[in-house]
C-alpha cells in the first residue's frame, strides 16, 4: 500500500498538484544560510530533494553545519545558546524543548503573515505561540493512536466470557476504565498480554501524562506548582501497578523503549496498547510481523474527564537571535513548510501539519489495497486537530520527567506506594520549580 500511495504523491507532485515551487520568493543573492538540523534516517532525503531547489529559486546556499538526533541537537544548541557560540541562522525545534530556548530565538510574527499561517492545523500552532510571540513554524507532528488485536475482539468465546465476566460487550475501550478491565480480561501470560506502554524515560513520563490529562489532570497547575500526585495522578498511577503487577504487561517492560514496545505488539504477544504512526509499514510487514493484517487503529481512550488522551509533539523550524540573516532564514521555513515539502514529508510517512497536504493523502488513500489506508489517515487527522498535547510547555518538562518517570517504575515494581510515590515526586518538582525562580 505505502508504495501505491507513494507513487500516487509523487506523481501529484510532478504533474503540478502542488504549486510550493511556484510560490514567490525574494532573492539573497551571495547569502550563505547556516543551520543545525536534525538529521539521519528520512531527513537526509528531505534535505537532498529540497534545499538545491530553495538553493536555485533565491540565490541563497545553505550550509548545514550540524546534525543529529533530537536529543544531539538539543544538546549541541543548548550548549550554543548558554555560551554565546551560535553561528547558524536556522535551527531545530520541537514543542517538548523550544521553551529552553525563546531567550535566543528570533519571534516569528514579524515574518510570517495571517495568511502564511492559515494552512496549518490550529491545535498545533497553538503551541508555537508563548508570551505573545510566534517562536516556531511546525514540519510535522507525533501522537498515538490506540493499536489492537482486531482477531481477539471478533472471537465470539472471548465476547461472552467478558460480558458475562464484566456486564458490558468486549469491544475496543473507549474509556481508560474499560481498557484496565480489557487488559486483564485478554491477558494469559505468557502467551498473551493485554498490554503494554514503554516503561522508562521520558517515554513513561508521557504516557502517564496521556491518561493523566484524559482523567482532567495536569503535571504542573497555572501557578507552576505539581499537580500530578492529585486524585487524576493516583488514578492513572494506579491502573499502571494494577496492570503490571497482575501480570497484564510483560515482565521487565520498565525497560522497554520505543523499539521494545514495537518488536513486542510485532511479536503477537499484546492485544492493545498506545502507539505512534510510524511503525505502521512495519506492523503490516508480513515477514516481519505477526499481527500483519489482525491489527486496528482507534481514537486514544477518554478518560473521567471526557478528554481523549493526546499526548503529541512537533518538529519544528526556528531562527536563532544571532542570524544575520533573518529575512533569509524566514524564506526557507516558509519555502520548507509549503505544500511540496510537506507532501513529500507525509508520503515518506512524517504526520503532516498542512490541512491540505492531509485532504491529497488521503484522496489518494481511496483506490489503496489496504483497507486501513484511508481509515488511518483520518484519524491521523482527527487526532492531530482535536487531541493534539504536548507536556508542559515549560523549560522544565524533561527534569520534571526524570522525577517522574523512576516513581512510576517502583510503583508498578510495588516498591513504594502510589500515594507516598508520587507525594515524594511532587516535592522534588517543587523543588525544581522553585529553583528555577517560579515562586
Amino acid at each position: 500500500m505505502r508504495n501505491i500511495l507513494a507513487i500516487m504523491l509523487i506523481g501529484m507532485i510532478v504533474v503540478g498538484v502542488a504549486v510550493a515551487g511556484a510560490q514567490e520568493l525574494p532573492r539573497f543573492d551571495g547569502v550563505t544560510l547556516r543551520a543545525s538540523f536534525i538529521g539521519g534516517g528520512d531527513y537526509e532525503r528531505i534535505y537532498e530533494r529540497f534545499i538545491p531547489e530553495f538553493e536555485e529559486l533565491t540565490g541563497a546556499q545553505v550550509e548545514i553545519v550540524f546534525k543529529g538526533t533530537g536529543f544531539d541537537v538539543d544538546q549541541k544548541q543548548k550548549i550554543d545558546f548558554a555560551v554565546g557560540t551560535v553561528d547558524y541562522d536556522l535551527c531545530w525545534n520541537h514543542t517538548s524543548f523550544f521553551t529552553q530556548y525563546i531567550d535566543f530565538l528570533e519571534p516569528l510574527e514579524g515574518y510570517f503573515s495571517e495568511e502564511d499561517l492559515a494552512g496549518f492545523s490550529e491545535q498545533v500552532m497553538s503551541y508555537a505561540w508563548k508570551d505573545g510571540s510566534l517562536w516556531f513554524i511546525p514540519r510535522h507532528a507525533d501522537i498515538s493512536a490506540l493499536h489492537y488485536r482486531t482477531d481477539l475482539f471478533e472471537d465470539p468465546e472471548l465476547q461472552e466470557s467478558f460480558e458475562a465476566e464484566y456486564g458490558y460487550p468486549l469491544a475496543v475501550p473507549e474509556t481508560w476504565d474499560q481498557f484496565e478491565d480489557i487488559a486483564l480480561f485478554l491477558s494469559d501470560p505468557p502467551e498473551m498480554y493485554g498490554a503494554q506502554f514503554a516503561g522508562t524515560e521520558e517515554a513513561l513520563s508521557g504516557r502517564f501524562w496521556d491518561i493523566l490529562m484524559a482523567h482532567g489532570g495536569q503535571i504542573i497547575d497555572e501557578d507552576y506548582q505539581p499537580a500530578f500526585h492529585g486524585p487524576e495522578g493516583i488514578k492513572t498511577a494506579t491502573m499502571l501497578r494494577n496492570l503490571y503487577q497482575a501480570g497484564a504487561m510483560p515482565p521487565g517492560m520498565v525497560t522497554f523503549l520505543w523499539d521494545d514496545v514495537a518488536g513486542t505488539f510485532a511479536s503477537g504477544i499484546i492485544a492493545m496498547y498506545t502507539e505512534w504512526y510510524g511503525w505502521y509499514s512495519y506492523f503490516q510487514d508480513p515477514d516481519a510481523s505477526q499481527v500483519a493484517g489482525i491489527f486496528g487503529l482507534a481514537r486514544q481512550p477518554q478518560g473521567d474527564a471526557g478528554i481523549h488522551s493526546g499526548w503529541a509533539g512537533a518538529h519544528a523550524w526556528s531562527i536563532t537571535k544571532a542570524s544575520e540573516n533573518k529575512e533569509a532564514a524566514a524564506a526557507f521555513i516558509k519555502f520548507i513548510t509549503d505544500y511540496e515539502p510537506m507532501l513529500y514529508e507525509a508520503e515518506i510517512g512524517y504526520i503532516p501539519v498542512r490541512n491540505s497536504v492531509f485532504e491529497t493523502i488521503i484522496e489518494a488513500a481511496e483506490d489503496a489495497d489496504d483497507p486501513l489506508a484511508k481509515e488511518r489517515l483520518e484519524l491521523m487527522q482527527l487526532q492531530i486537530s482535536e487531541d493534539f498535547t504536548p507536556p508542559p510547555v515549560v523549560a522544565e518538562w524533561l527534569p520534571i520527567s526524570d522525577v517522574l518517570y523512576p516513581t512510576l517504575q517502583a510503583i508498578m515494581l510495588g516498591d513504594v506506594e502510589v500515594e507516598d510515590g508520587l507525594n515524594e515526586a511532587a516535592r522534588a518538582v517543587e523543588e525544581i520549580m522553585r529553583d528555577a525562580g517560579y515562586y
